[in-house]
Parts: C-alpha cells; structure tokens; sequence
C-alpha cells in the first residue's frame, strides 16, 4: 500500500470514529435514547436544579400579582410629597399659592420663588402664599425653588399681570379663605357697631309695630346658637346674614363660623335673607377679593336680598380704619361692581355718619343703601331701602342682642 492509500485510511478511521463520539455525545445529552454513561449522567444532574427553579417561578401565583408587594421595597422606598403652584394676576401684581395634591396651601414652611428679571421673594409667614405688588403689565416666569423633603415643579409658569383691575370674580380665592380655627379672632375680629356714635334716647328696642315695613333682623357668629324656627315664629321676615370678614390686623379673608349654619337654618324656616361682609379693604384689588370671596362661599344659593359691602370702624386700629373718603368710596364700588357683574345684588351698609363724614356719598346714590342710625325719626337725608334702627334688640329664638332692621314694601 503506497503513502498515498495509507493517509486516506488513516483520514476514513478519524471520521468513523468522530462520527462515533458525535452519536454517543448526542444520546447521553438529550436524554431521549438509551441510559447513557455514568459519566454522562453526572454531568447532566447540575441542569436539574435549574429546571426545577424555573418551573417554581412559573408556579408562582403572586409574581404578576399587582396587590402583592415586596416587603424589601416597601421597606425601601421613599415617598417624597409634590409640590405645585397656582398663580395669577389681578392688577399689577402677582399671586402665588403652593399647594399639596390635595389642593390646598402648603403651610408651615418658608418658601421661595423666583420671578425672571425682579429676583426672589419669600413666604414670610408660612402661610403657602406670596403676593407680588406694584408689577408693570407683561409676561412674567415664575419658578419654585427647591424645598428639601418635597419635589418641586421642573419648569417655570407663566403669569400674565393684566395692567387694568376687571370687576369679576377672581376663580382661585378659595385658596385664600381662612378658617376662624386658624387666627386669633380677639385681634382680627374687631367690628365696632357703626351707628353707636348716632343714637338719641328715642332709639327703639322692640320690633317696630304700625308699619306696612318688613321686619328683620341681621346675625353673626357674635348671635351664638340660633333656633330659626322661634325667630319665624317671633315674626322677622329676613335676616341679613354675616359670610365673612377680612382680618382687621392680618388682612386674611375669614369666613365667619356660623354663616353656612345661619344661611341654612333661616331658609329651612321660610326666613328671606340676605348677605353681609365686614369689609377691611385698602384697595380696589382687595375689595374684588372680598366680593370674589362672598360670591364663592355662596356657591350659587339664592338670596331674597343684596349682599352688602360692611364699612364701619374696627376699633380705630383697623387696617383701613385710616382711609380717606376717597379711596374707601373707590372700594366700596370695586366690591359692588363686582357683586353685580357675578348675578347677585350689591349694596352699601354704613351709619349716617360714615355716609357723611367717611364716604362721597354722591358717588353711590345708585348702589342700593342700609342705613345704621338708632333713633325713632332717622336724619339721614338721602334715598335707603334699609335701616337698621337698633342694636339692642330681644328676639325669641336669639339669646343675645341683636340687630333690629326695617324694609319698607318688604323689598
């Protein structure tokens, strides 16, 4: 056999013999012909744990299960609270709230915002809100700056501060209603009766008989608990209610805490009413929010009478016990103009000396008036539809004194 016969053996026994191992390897390895080696067999048994772990996740019942939690990441994971803004403008200036997801003020913290071009401003008393004055008209980009423990908002918002003052109802003023859970009421509530200085010994202290006028009376928290039911009965035909005030030192828009019982307890017995607010107001812009204010604790309820801007004294220390007559007239017809622009029904109510001495009351002869003056023929010498003739008045159902009023035609 020649060199060349012997290498192409050689090559056709390698061949049978590969061929061979590749048919042994691949028996023993698939598992589906004959028992194979021992040796086979040990190299297989790791691949058993394996397969048997993958068929214990497909058994697993709560690994796609969404309710089922990983105590590992509950332990782990950290909820960071969100913080957003509410912005807007009444006139010339900027209004800014930070609000949790509920919607409501974050308090308690001293925030910061950043405003393009004009720098920082902080929330000095922690109440959630910061108020930018005396802005000229135009754009403006308001950013929330980091508070550690909160994630603030990625991107400024754009405020846009009008240059003229619109008499509508601001949408966003609840966020700047206070409770009177959160001030001190002996320091913020400090009304003084506006006709206590324009009174005589004729004043009357009863209910006015010999009249065609409807009888009422008008009621504040200062009134306590209230059986309406016995003050029908007494026979008051409406009730003026007061809805709020603004706080005479801190300027907070406050809801008084017996309105909505009050406004509920006189209609369910048949009592006609009417609205009130103890205004504080030092500018037209916070007499829209006072009016936005009253408009939005109404919340649509019909009223049988206006609703009326207060403006008497708060104890000579208020905030606007200092206005000249002028710029409190100027408030008072902000206030009105925006009652009627809301659908409701404005009014004025003030002493006979506020209207002379505090007011030009020429400039509001077509706002309907209420007068305070207690005495049996009032001086008052211009047009009123109401008048309040005391405040010392007994009624059966009240157990405190009370403002006694007058309507004439019952309109």
């Amino acid at each position: 056999m020649d060199s060349k016969v012997k290498a192409l053996a050689v090559l056709a026994a390698l061949s049978v013999t590969t061929l061979a191992l590749l048919l042994v390897w691949y028996t023993n390895g698939s598992g589906k012909i004959g028992g194979g080696s021992g040796v086979a067999a040990t190299e297989s048994v790791p691949a058993q744990p394996e397969a048997n772990g993958y068929r214990d996740f497909l058994k697993d019942d709560t690994f796609f299960d969404p309710e089922t939690k990983s105590s590992v990441l509950m332990e782990t994971k950290e909820i960071t609270p969100r913080l957003y803004m509410q912005a807007d403008s009444v006139m010339k200036d900027i209004r800014v709230c930070i609000t949790g997801e509920d919607g409501t003020p974050v308090k308690g913290y001293s925030f910061y915002i950043n405003i393009d071009g004009l720098g920082e401003f902080k929330d000095l008393d922690k109440d959630g809100m910061i108020y930018v004055p005396d802005l000229k008209a135009g754009d403006y980009f308001v950013q929330l700056e980091n508070e550690p423990g909160f994630v603030v908002p990625d991107e400024p918002m754009r405020v846009a501060v009008r240059d003229q003052l619109e008499y509508e109802v601001i949408g966003d003023i609840s966020l700047y209603i206070h409770s009177e859970d959160e001030i001190d009421e002996a320091a913020e509530d400090t009304e003084i009766p506006g006709a206590s200085d324009d009174t005589d010994e004729t004043e009357v202290k009863t209910k006015w008989e010999g009249t065609d006028a409807a009888f009422g009376i008008d009621v504040s928290k200062w009134q306590k608990e209230i059986d309406w039911q016995k003050v029908a009965d007494s026979g008051v035909d409406f009730a003026i209610i007061r809805c709020g005030y603004r706080g005479s030192s801190s300027g907070y828009l406050i809801e008084d805490k017996c309105f909505k019982k009050n406004l509920e307890g006189a209609k369910a017995a048949g009592i006609k009413v009417g609205v009130y607010f103890f205004s504080q107001a030092v500018s037209e812009v916070e007499a829209v929010e006072e009016a936005s204010m009253v408009v939005t604790l109404l919340d649509g309820a019909k009223l049988d009478y206006p609703i009326f801007i207060d403006t008497e004294s708060a104890g000579g220390n208020g905030r606007a016990d200092g206005l000249n007559a002028a710029d409190r007239t100027a408030v008072l017809k902000a206030f009105c103009e925006t009652i009627d622009n809301s659908g409701y029904h404005s009014g004025i109510y003030a002493s006979r000396c506020w209207y002379y001495e505090r007011l030009n009351d020429g400039e509001l002869t077509d706002i309907t008036h209420w007068v305070a003056e207690y005495r049996k023929n009032p001086l008052y010498k211009g047009e009123f539809a109401l008048w309040q003739y005391t405040s010392s008045g007994v009624i059966d159902g009240i157990n405190t004194r009370v403002d006694l009023d007058l309507v004439w035609n019952g309109n």
